[in-house]
């Protein structure tokens, strides 16, 4: 084996022999281990259920529609997408520095010297004489040897970064989807108020026109006209004010999808039908909250931060480098490929530190800091997981009755209310009583709206707290 080759062999296998990082332990989970139960919490199903992709969970092939553009027009997802590629590039680069670099040289020199010089002032040829010298070498430049593991651990800590960059994108996605789906249903429940505004509108002019029709047939009181008259002012205002709300209600969905949404795709109205599935999969235990992007995107943050120590060590080391070349060179061209024409040369160095005046022991407790930094924000990270999902299963035991306790409570307003208006007609009772309950509909069928928008939005923030939706990752 050549000198040079026999150089690079050799530094290889005995390079990388010490880790000097602490040995990587997952922390223990800060959080107990199944979530909160009680009268106002949803039990979990009986086994462990993966988290399903978005694509199953959205049964609205509207909504599927506007989320897909999102995905492919969002400029948050751009950028998460382009932050992975810049932290791929920096871990290949790092990951580089494990190997050495060979560069390969060719040259040639030519010069012409008076006969005195070239021959050191002796005796020789009165003429000049004329110099040329070819070169061909390749060769390894500084190169040093990860004896300690500091550069291998430099590269660990990249590879952590990149894989954080990863879960970063997978969070950015999950958000993206809650902040469409949560859009998309805010647009719709805005469409049903607006609805149920122009209903009440509609009829209460109706009423107030029968009012002021019996008021100049003598029957009815001037008192009953104006009474007749607010549900109408009320309801011309929410007409209004709505029109406004569905409008930027529009603003905000397109501002996420990053694209138009054409109007086949927006939903006409939220009513009784669920855009999203029944039944949400859970886990038993909260270790379930381990697979959320935004918690392992902490833990990778974490072993980036243990393998850093590893390289703050390892400068408390001597630092050992290679430097060797080998190649041809020969007078004449003719001869540059000649067995006595090959050249080489090694130069290991090797180098430690005397006085730093604390230098390395500052990075090294900076190190250790930030390491437990990390630490203490991937615990946090689980506790307000743990917290977000036990919020969300609290509504979700409930949330249900609330919508038929609602619904039957609507259902009565507008029973009560038929029963006002005919006695009203007949003269058996003060248009008070009417108005008393037109107001009590009213208000019915908005919080009736408002409920079943809380129970969707309660099944899309359980969706995302729970860490579903990756079933698209990048490659």
């Amino acid at each position: 084996m050549k000198p040079p080759a026999l150089i690079v062999v050799t530094a290889l296998l005995l390079a990388g022999c010490i880790d000097l990082a602490p040995r990587y332990q997952r922390p223990v989970n800060p959080t107990p281990a199944a979530f909160p139960v009680g009268p106002a919490y949803a039990p979990p199903p009986a086994v462990e259920a993966a988290p399903v992709g978005w694509q199953a969970f959205f049964a609205d092939p509207k909504l599927k529609r506007v989320i897909a553009e999102a995905l492919a027009n969002n400029r948050d997802m751009r950028i998460a997408t382009a932050n992975i590629e810049a932290a791929r590039a920096q871990f290949h680069v790092q990951r580089a520095a494990l190997f050495p670099t060979i560069a390969a040289n060719a040259s040639a020199s030519f010069g012409q010297e008076p006969a005195g010089v070239a021959f050191g002032g002796t005796s020789g040829p009165a003429s000049a004489v004329n110099q040329r010298l070819y070169r061909l070498t390749a060769g390894v430049s500084a190169w040093q040897l990860d004896f300690f593991g500091k550069i291998r651990n430099l590269t660990k800590a990249a590879q952590e970064r990149y894989f954080a960059s990863r879960e970063a994108r997978d969070e950015a996605q999950l958000v993206l989807v809650d902040e469409v789906a949560t859009d998309y249903l805010t647009f719709a429940s805005d469409r049903s108020l607006l609805a149920i505004a122009q209903e009440t509108l509609k009829s209460g002019q109706a009423s107030l026109d029968l009012t002021q029709a019996r008021l100049d047939g003598g029957v009815a009181s001037g008192l009953d006209v104006a009474q007749a008259a607010t549900i109408v002012g009320q309801a011309r205002f929410d007409v209004a004010h709505l029109t406004t709300q569905v409008a930027q209600d529009r603003n905000a969905l397109e501002l996420v999808v990053g694209a138009p949404v054409v109007d086949a795709d927006l939903p006409p109205a939220l009513d009784g039908e669920a855009v999203v599935l029944d039944r949400l999969p859970a886990a038993v235990s909260s270790a379930v909250l381990l697979r959320r992007p935004d918690v392992l995107q902490a833990e990778d943050a974490l072993r980036a931060a243990n393998a850093s120590i590893g390289a703050a060590r390892a400068d408390f080391f001597p630092q050992v480098t290679l430097t060797g070349s080998g190649g041809l060179t020969s007078l004449a061209l003719s001869s540059l490929f000649t067995g006595a024409s090959a050249t080489w040369s090694f130069i290991p160095q090797v180098s430690q530190t005397i006085f730093d005046f604390g230098a390395n022991r500052g990075n090294l407790a900076y190190a250790n800091a930030q390491r437990d930094l990390a630490l203490a924000q991937y615990q946090k990270a689980i506790q307000t997981a743990f917290r977000e999902v036990a919020d969300a299963l609290a509504q979700r035991g409930t949330i249900d009755e609330q919508v038929g306790a609602q619904t039957s409570l609507s259902a009565a307003a507008l029973q009560a209310l038929t029963l006002a208006d005919a006695r009203y007609r007949r003269g058996a009772d003060t248009y008070l009583n009417v108005l008393i309950a037109q107001r009590t509909y009213y208000a019915a069928e908005q919080t009736l709206v408002t409920t079943r928008l809380a129970r969707s939005l309660n099944l899309v923030t359980l969706y995302g707290v729970l860490g579903g939706g990756l079933d698209e990752r990048p490659s």
